[in-house]
C-alpha cells in the first residue's frame, strides 16, 4: 500500500545500520572507507535528486574514514558509533566545515570549533559525511531558503519534507548516512521525521548540550535521526552528557541507558487528539487511531487525554517571534533585505511584544509545564499525531488555500512539548497512497514521556516499531480512506 520506500533504490552498505555496521568492522568484513565512499557517491546521487545537504567534503569524510578504519584494524574503536556515516544539520558548528545556518546573511568562514554534541560524535569515531539543509536560521517546519532552495521529500519529490531538520530526514530516508543530527524548537526534528517516514527524537531539554546557546532559548533541543529507533539510541548515547559551556543544561540530565522490552504491555497511556492550534486532518486521525488500537491490543491501557493550559499557541509564537526579533536585531536592515520574508514577519511580529506581555507567557510556560510534569505521574506515556496534516506543496510554509497563515498553525502537535521540555519521539505508524502509484505520504505516531524518561521513551518506540504498524495499517486498509 503506497509506494516504495526511498531507501529502496540505495546500494547496499547505505542502507546497514549502526549494530550491522559494528559486526562487519570488528569481524574485518567491511571498512570504514568502504562504507564512506559508498555513502560519498549516493550523497552526491541524493543531493541531485532531493536537495538535501548544504555542503559536502569528501576528502575531509574519507580521512576520518581511515583514521576510523585504523581504529578499527587495532580493534580499539573509540565507541560503538565509530566508523558510522553521520550528518549534521546546518545550524550546528562543526570545526573546520562551513556552517551558514540556511543563510547568506551569516559568516562564511569555516567554524573554529565544534559543537558539544559534534565534539562528541567525532570523539566517538562518528564519520561526518555531510551537512544538511535548514530554512533561515531554522525559523519555520519546512525546508527552503534563498541560500539553497528547496528541499523535497523522497517519498514524493513535489511535496515539502517538512523541517527545519528536513536535510537530515531525507538523508536519513534515502540512506545519504546512518546517524543525523537535527535540532527542534517547535517540531524540527518530529515533523520531517513524520513527513519522511523516519525515526525522530527530541530528548529531554538538556539531555544534549548545547553551545553557542540558541537564538530560540530553552524551547530549542538537540537530538538524533535515523532509520530505526536502535540506531537514534546509539546516537543519543554518544552525544549526552554534561557540557560546562551549557549554563542552560543544568547539572541533571539523563545518564545512558539499555533499551529494554516490557513497557508497551504494561503502559497506562494517555491519547492526545486535540492540537491547540489547527484541525486534525481526517486521514492523519484514522491512521493514528488504528496505531492506539494496535498499542492496545498489545496490552496498554489507553485513555484519551487533553493537554493542561489554555492558549499555548499564542504561549509559543510569543517565545518564538520574540526570539527571532532578537535574532535579527544584530543584523544590518540591508542584510535582512536578502532573507526570508516570513522570518522577517515574524521577527515584526515579536518586536512588538512587550516585555511584561513577555513575561506573562514566561510565566504561563512555567504553569503549564509544571501541569504537563503532573500529567506525566498519571500516565507511562502520551501518545500523538506527530503531526496534525499530511505533507503539502514544496517550498510553502503552510498548505495552499488552508487558510493558515504560519507554520506554528498546522503544527500544534509538536510546540507545546518543546515549551514542557519533555523528551518525544515519532515513528512512522502508515501510509497514505497518492495518486501515482510508486508515490505515499508517510504518517508518524509521537510518543512523550516524563522529563529524564528518554530511554523509556525509546524503549516503547522500539517495542511499537516491532508491531510493523505501517504494515498492519496496510493489511487492513485495502483501499485508500476517502478524502
Amino acid at each position: 500500500m503506497g509506494g516504495i520506500p526511498p531507501i529502496a533504490d540505495a546500494p547496499a552498505l547505505c542502507q546497514l545500520g549502526v549494530a550491522e555496521l559494528r559486526s562487519l568492522y570488528r569481524r574485518g568484513e567491511l571498512s570504514p572507507v568502504q562504507v564512506t565512499r559508498e555513502v560519498l557517491q549516493h550523497v552526491d546521487r541524493v543531493q541531485e535528486r532531493f536537495n538535501a545537504f548544504s555542503f559536502t567534503d569528501h576528502e575531509r569524510a574519507l580521512d576520518m574514514a581511515r583514521a576510523s578504519e585504523a581504529r578499527w584494524r587495532k580493534g580499539s574503536p573509540a565507541s560503538p558509533v565509530d566508523g558510522v556515516p553521520t550528518t549534521i544539520k546546518d545550524l550546528l558548528w562543526v570545526a573546520g566545515s562551513v556552517v551558514r545556518y540556511g543563510s547568506l546573511g551569516t559568516d562564511a568562514k569555516p567554524c573554529a570549533e565544534d559543537a558539544p554534541s559534534v565534539a562528541r560524535l567525532r570523539a566517538g569515531g562518528a564519520i561526518f559525511v555531510g551537512i544538511t539543509t535548514s530554512p533561515e536560521l531554522g525559523w519555520k517546519a519546512v525546508t527552503d531558503s534563498n541560500a539553497f532552495g528547496i528541499t523535497r521529500n523522497p517519498w514524493a519529490p513535489a511535496m515539502t519534507c517538512g523541517g527545519s531538520s528536513g536535510g537530515a530526514a531525507v538523508a536519513a530516508a534515502t540512506g545519504a548516512g546512518v546517524l543525523h543530527l537535527g535540532t527542534d524548537g517547535g517540531g524540527s526534528i518530529r515533523i520531517p521525521a513524520s513527513f519522511c517516514g523516519i525515526v525522530g527524537l527530541k530528548p529531554t531539554f538538556g539531555t544534549v548540550p548545547a553551545y553557542p546557546a540558541s537564538a530560540f532559548g530553552t524551547v530549542a533541543h538537540i537530538g538524533p535521526m535515523a532509520r530505526s529507533v536502535d540506531d537514534a539510541a546509539a546516537m543519543l548515547r554518544a552525544m549526552s552528557g554534561r557540557d560546562l559551556r551549557d549554563w542552560a543544561q543544568g547539572w541533571m540530565h539523563a545518564a545512558p541507558q539499555p533499551l529494554h522490552d516490557g513497557e508497551l504491555a504494561k503502559a497506562r497511556i494517555g491519547y492526545w487528539t486535540t492540537p491547540p492550534s489547527g484541525a486534525l486532518c481526517p486521514e492523519v486521525g484514522a491512521a493514528v487511531e488504528f496505531a492506539v488500537s494496535q498499542l492496545r491490543a498489545a496490552g496498554a491501557r489507553v485513555e484519551r487525554v487533553d493537554l493542561p493550559g489554555e492558549d499555548l499557541h499564542r504561549m509559543f509564537q510569543a517565545h518564538w517571534f520574540a526570539s527571532a526579533a532578537h535574532r535579527l536585531a544584530g543584523i544590518s536592515a540591508a542584510e535582512q533585505s536578502g532573507m526570508d520574508a516570513g522570518l522577517r514577519q515574524v521577527a515584526s511580529a515579536g518586536a512588538r511584544i512587550s516585555a511584561p506581555d513577555l513575561v506573562a507567557q514566561q510565566i504561563g510556560r512555567a504553569h503549564f509545564a509544571a501541569a504537563m510534569d503532573r500529567l506525566l505521574t498519571e500516565f507511562d506515556f502520551l501518545v500523538s499525531p506527530a503531526a496534525s496534516i499530511l505533507p503539502f506543496s514544496a517550498g510553502l510554509e503552510v498548505p495552499q488555500d488552508s487558510g493558515l497563515s504560519r507554520w506554528t498553525e498546522w503544527a500544534g502537535f509538536s510546540y507545546p512539548i518543546n515549551l514542557s521540555q519533555q523528551p518525544a519521539c515519532v515513528l512512522p505508524c502508515a501510509r497514505r497512497p497518492m495518486d501515482a502509484p510508486s508515490h505515499a505520504l508517510p504518517i508518524g505516531l509521537q510518543i512523550i514521556g516524563a522529563r529524564g524518561a528518554d530511554y523509556r521513551v525509546l524503549s516503547i518506540a522500539r517495542e511499537i516499531e516491532r508491531l510493523g504498524l505501517e504494515q498492519l495499517f496496510a493489511q487492513s486498509h485495502s483501499r485508500e480512506v476517502p478524502r
